[in-house]
């Protein structure tokens, strides 16, 4: 049974794929949760995640500084998860990534707040060519001028069953006859699951040795893009033809994407910047050294294969009574 604390975090980006766990993993460590979201009445699904009345949620959007500072009000820590992988309207990365975290960052430092755990992502870099990953790196600067106590994780590509990565490929498998392994599928990748990244976080909020520090999370294995689709299509019993597709197609694909993404009720498959971020690799060690691991925080990581076929099923032809292959 979990023993309930008075401290309360207040967990920026909550209803997310990773904030979901986050507050999880808070409600089960006895922490009260204040869930800020922009549409609260869209994370309901939340509150039987923890004792009745110990998740609550709050209106807050990051670029609405008085918003901000309300759902702060009275917490003992905070946790930002805001990101987009894509611009639309005014959900840019500058707004969300960069001068969002700042904003939540200098309300905490305002309200005596030192307890704060920032994520960012593996790749963020104010040099790189990607807007996504200049943006989580000026999101940094600018959470670390505001409090330079603050923990910043960086996680690899993070897997779980509602990702946003396994299972958007495996969708596609589905319908069509080839995947396409962008810049020849030589991108490395170290993905992390999901859970792991949320105890992460809890421990970043409560271990006083972590402060000031950053940190890059990966699980305990590599894997090219390439063969990420290989255990795809394997694990999920389709084999598809891989079709290299260099940067420069993608790109224009990419670009093609974002003109159709302009009309109504219209998602881009992939954007330019997308294209871009797959131009470099994804994994630990990758931000220079004298950053912390996972290992620093006692996680044994899973693997990839111990969890994604749990989910992943369900896009075989038979579905959960597919035989085995």
């Amino acid at each position: 049974m979990t023993v309930l604390r008075d401290e309360m975090i207040t967990l920026f980006g909550g209803s997310g794929f990773v904030g979901r766990y986050v507050a999880r993993a808070l409600a089960k460590a006895g922490y009260r949760v204040r869930v800020a979201t922009r549409n609260p009445h869209l994370a309901y699904f939340l509150k039987p995640m923890g004792a009745v009345g110990q998740i609550q949620l709050v209106q807050a959007n990051v670029r609405d500084a008085d918003s901000v500072a309300r759902a702060i009000d009275g917490a003992w820590g905070v946790v930002n998860l805001v990101g987009i992988l894509s611009e639309g309207g005014r959900q840019t990365f500058a707004a969300l990534q960069a001068r969002g975290a700042g904003a939540v960052a200098q309300a905490a430092r305002d309200a005596g707040i030192e307890r704060f755990v920032q994520i960012s992502a593996i790749g963020a870099d104010a040099d790189s060519p990607s807007k996504y990953a200049r943006t989580k790196a000026e999101g940094e600067r600018l959470v670390r001028e505001a409090l330079p106590g603050a923990v910043i994780l960086r996680p690899s590509i993070v897997f779980g069953t509602e990702d946003g990565f396994y299972n958007k490929f495996a969708d596609m498998a589905r319908f069509t006859p080839a995947l396409p392994l962008i810049g020849g599928g030589k991108t490395r990748f170290q993905p992390i699951h999901v859970a792991d990244v949320a105890a992460a976080a809890v421990s970043a909020l409560e271990n006083p040795a972590h402060r000031g520090r950053t940190f890059e999370l990966g699980g305990p294995r590599t894997y090219s893009f390439k063969e990420v689709l290989e255990y795809i299509t394997a694990t999920i019993q389709r084999p598809r033809l891989l079709a290299p597709l260099p940067f420069p197609v993608a790109g224009a694909i990419g670009a093609a994407g974002e003109m159709a993404a302009a009309l109504p009720f219209v998602q881009a498959p992939l954007t330019r910047d997308q294209v871009e971020m797959l131009k470099s690799d994804n994994v630990v060690g990758a931000g220079g050294e004298g950053l912390g691991t996972i290992a620093d925080f006692g996680i044994t990581p899973a693997t990839v294969e111990s969890i994604v076929p749990s989910y992943l099923y369900r896009y075989r032809k038979g579905g959960q009574f597919a035989q085995p292959a």
